[in-house]
């Protein structure tokens, strides 16, 4: 959940933004949750395409249910590049070559090189407070998965917090996906700390809402802190489903707005321009746990938490859905 797309921490703590400083708007509105295995919400709805009819045998969330250098950005990366992209091809979709500029612009405004630089920095930084608190739940996500011989995409990937949870399994081939392309060394060195070879690894530049693979051919799809700076939320969750396998599974932990009415809500709402402005389009006031319940998934394992490390941040959706 920790770095991604989203700079809602890395940003308010580089301000000077401290958990003291907005405790009282958090006091109260988003209770945190006494166990992590318990689920306060979930949907089950029975798969039509067969092979989800039944929880028996699946991993626990879904039965509950409803930093690489640069000198390795050269041929190395190159030939891993290649070699990986038989496994991910690339896909138009959307009426947009989704590896190409135009279908990044056309979800995500142009930023300058300075800009991407300081926001990569920022990412690798200042999230790092963040990924130590969230990564009981991380643990606990990842902990319940079977990632050996599995094709990955890493929606967000970001500098890569996620890899170690995961990365040293066997026969394992990783696409991650930013639009940032600065956050790639960043990726890459994480990816080569985690146990991740860099023929395993693949960086693409590109957009949650036209994903550069073919249908079908995912695995797992992981999105941490992402769901909060796309421009359609919608398009992205169709997106996820359509590259998933018809067994593939989605991980997501995601930064959500608070209740209705509370204090919390109404500072996020005050913020979120700001917020949007300064960290790279994300959101504070999004309603992502709802959307990514209603997105048409067989199954979706919804868990929702208090990260109060920032408290303007602080309520979390966490899970998996399957496909």
């Amino acid at each position: 959940m920790e770095e991604l797309r989203c700079a809602a921490c890395a940003v308010l703590l580089a301000a000077g933004v401290t958990a003291e400083m907005l405790s009282v708007a958090g006091a109260g509105a988003f209770a945190p949750r006494s166990s992590l295995s318990s689920s306060t919400s979930s949907v089950l709805v029975p798969s039509e395409e067969g092979g989800w009819t039944s929880d028996r045998g699946l991993p626990r969330f879904a039965r509950c249910c409803p930093c690489g250098r640069r000198h390795l950005l050269g041929a190395s990366a190159a030939a891993a590049a290649e070699s990986l992209l038989q496994f991910y091809p690339v896909k138009a979709v959307n009426g947009l070559s989704s590896n190409s500029d135009v279908s990044i612009k056309n979800f995500r405004p142009g930023r300058p090189d300075w800009y991407e630089e300081i926001f990569a920095k920022a990412m690798e930084e200042g999230m790092r407070s963040y990924e130590a608190v969230i990564a009981a739940y991380k643990t606990e996500l990842f902990g319940s998965l079977t990632v050996d011989g599995k094709k990955v995409l890493e929606l967000g990937v970001g500098t890569g917090p996620n890899f170690k949870y995961y990365a040293n399994a066997s026969d394992l081939d990783v696409l991650g996906i930013d639009p940032n392309k600065k956050i790639e060394k960043y990726a890459r060195a994480e990816a080569l700390a985690a146990g991740l070879p860099s023929t395993k690894f693949t960086f693409m530049q590109g957009v949650g809402e036209a994903l550069p693979v073919e249908d079908g051919s995912i695995d797992l799809v992981i999105g941490t802190l992402v769901l909060c700076s796309v421009k359609d939320v919608k398009l992205a969750l169709k997106e996820v489903k359509r590259v998933l396998k018809a067994d593939g599974l989605y991980l997501f932990i995601e930064h959500v707005a608070a209740y209705d009415g509370s204090l919390l809500r109404l500072m996020q709402s005050i913020l979120d321009p700001f917020q949007q402005f300064v960290a790279d389009g994300c959101h504070l006031t999004r309603e992502t746990g709802n959307q990514i319940s209603r997105s048409g998934f067989s199954k979706v394992n919804l868990n929702m938490a208090s990260v109060p490390i920032i408290p303007i941040v602080s309520p979390h959706v966490y899970g998996i859905a399957c496909k």
